[in-house]
Formats: C-alpha cells, sequence, structure tokens
C-alpha cells in the first residue's frame, strides 16, 4: 500500500507539472471578419491566454486550388502556434467558380487588415503580422508579400488599415501563372475556374495574378518550401520567384526538399516546420 501510495503522489505530481507547463489556449471559431455581398467571411483564432499585448501574429491561408478547401485544416497549425505565443488565425476566403479573381485577393488582404483593426482587442502588435499558405494559399501569401497598396487588389472590406504582412512562408505555391500549363497535372482544370478563361481568353488576367510581376523591393522577406517532384506546382515556380525577390534586394530563402511532392510527411514535413517556425521567430519575435 506504501508503495501503491507512493507511486500515487509521485503520478499526481508530475501530472501537474505537466498541466502546469502547457500553454493554456482560448480557441475560438467561426469569428467574422468580412462581409462581402452576401458572404460572412470567418476565421477561427487560436490566442493565448496570457496576458500578452503587443504579441505577433500568424495568418494561415488554406489551398484547394482555388475553388475547394476548408480554413479547418490549418486549425492544428494555429495550435501549435498560439503555443509558442502567437496570435494563429486560419481564414475561409471565397472560392472559384463563384467567386473568380480577385476576390479571394480581396478576402486574404481584409483577413490582414481586420487583425490590425482589433489589435487592441486580441493583444496583437499590429507591426509583427506574418502569414503561410500552402499550394493556392502559398500564392495567396505571396501575393500578399508583393502587392501592399495596389488598389486593383485591396476590395472594400475593414478599409482604413494596412493589409501590409511582415513576413511570407510560402508552401509550394505557384508564382507564374503564365508558365503553370503543361507542368501542372491540373491546371488546365483549375485555372480556366479562378481566372473566368484560359490563356487564348484571359492571358492578361493570368499575367496580372502571377506574383513574379509584383515583385518590388518593398516585398516582404519570404521563406519558399517546395518539393523538387511537386506535380500540382513545378519547382521552378519556386526557383522564378526566389531569383526576382534577390533582383530586387528583398530577403528571400528556398528550403527545397529533393524527392518531395505537393504535401510533405515525415522527415520532410519535419524539416519544413522547423523552417517555418525558425523563420515567424526570426521576423517576428523581438
Amino acid at each position: 500500500m506504501r508503495v501503491l501510495f507512493c507511486g500515487l503522489v509521485m503520478w499526481w505530481g508530475a501530472a501537474c507539472c505537466m498541466a502546469a507547463e502547457e500553454p493554456v489556449i482560448d480557441f475560438q471559431v467561426g469569428v467574422e471578419y468580412a462581409h462581402p455581398g452576401e458572404v460572412s467571411l470567418q476565421m477561427n483564432m487560436a490566442i493565448p491566454k496570457s496576458s500578452g499585448l503587443g504579441r505577433p501574429a500568424v495568418l494561415c491561408i488554406h489551398g484547394g486550388g482555388f475553388r475547394a478547401g476548408k480554413r479547418e485544416g490549418y486549425d492544428g497549425l494555429c495550435k501549435q502556434l498560439a503555443a509558442r505565443g502567437y496570435v494563429a488565425v486560419t481564414a475561409s476566403y471565397r472560392l472559384a467558380p463563384t467567386h473568380p479573381f480577385p476576390a479571394a485577393i480581396h478576402d486574404v488582404k481584409a483577413a490582414v487588415r481586420f487583425l490590425r483593426a482589433n489589435a487592441r482587442k486580441f493583444e496583437i502588435d499590429p507591426d509583427r503580422i506574418g502569414v503561410v499558405g500552402g499550394s493556392a494559399g502559398g500564392h495567396l501569401v505571396q501575393f500578399l508579400g508583393v502587392t501592399e497598396g495596389v488598389p486593383q487588389f485591396e476590395g472594400d472590406q475593414n478599409l482604413g488599415h494596412s493589409a501590409q504582412v511582415n513576413c511570407v512562408v510560402n508552401y509550394y505555391g505557384p508564382s507564374d501563372f503564365i508558365h503553370s500549363y503543361g507542368k501542372s497535372v491540373d491546371a488546365h482544370e483549375v485555372l480556366p475556374l479562378w481566372f473566368g478563361g484560359d490563356l487564348s481568353t484571359h492571358r492578361k488576367l493570368h499575367q496580372m495574378g502571377s506574383p513574379l510581376n509584383w515583385a518590388t523591393p518593398n516585398a516582404a522577406p519570404t521563406l519558399i518550401i517546395h518539393g523538387t517532384e511537386d506535380k500540382y506546382v513545378a519547382f521552378e515556380q519556386a526557383e522564378w520567384m526566389v531569383d526576382r525577390l534577390n533582383q530586387v534586394g528583398v530577403e528571400v530563402e528556398l528550403l527545397k526538399l529533393d524527392g518531395a511532392g505537393h504535401g510533405f510527411k515525415g522527415e520532410d514535413a519535419a524539416k519544413a516546420e522547423a523552417a517555418m517556425f525558425g523563420f515567424f521567430d526570426k521576423h517576428l519575435k523581438p
């Protein structure tokens, strides 16, 4: 009995210590951040409960070929980021073909402005906001990083605040849609839905929607993570974006994952995650 009692005491003490060490997170679901037309756009938020006025924030943007995907896919990452001291949110945006380009861009910019407009409420430092996304979401975060202040992409929601982001983590997002056809297994299906037509009818929109064409010295520091065997977004798309950002003098890093496809597993996923956390800590934490 004495041994059993001591064992129970030790277990209880260890459990209490673990509970004390685990970060306490306030996870809010379905927070409306914009309402364009008849559409209610919402986000899920993971907020560290400990007081921390002036905390950095990260906006996570899901993929899905601009026509699918759900914000809930990033709930887990948001909780991980909150455990590291970030206010982390994952946002829905309008999808094609019902809402073609540039509706999704307007929406993610509105999400950034929402965070700034409510910085005091959520204890966010409005000067430390990063973004991360994969595939179509990777494109959208990259677009956020290179088009700050371009009027045609601002939309009409949450105006009065900047949509500037302080750093970008782009997981295998396309950079040049003009050269996506023939290099991607689904570009011929996805892009005409988003742009309202293919290159033969909507070439200018494909050019306008390519982050490669908007890079300036004012672009945000960027980390691009891409696998060399990606069949959906060719690895060369990452190389082109890195080269262009280098040309205009913007800090950019490329994590090249040899043999990885569209989406990472095992060691590749761990490397990508470590690089992402390190990049955010470098650029968003004082």
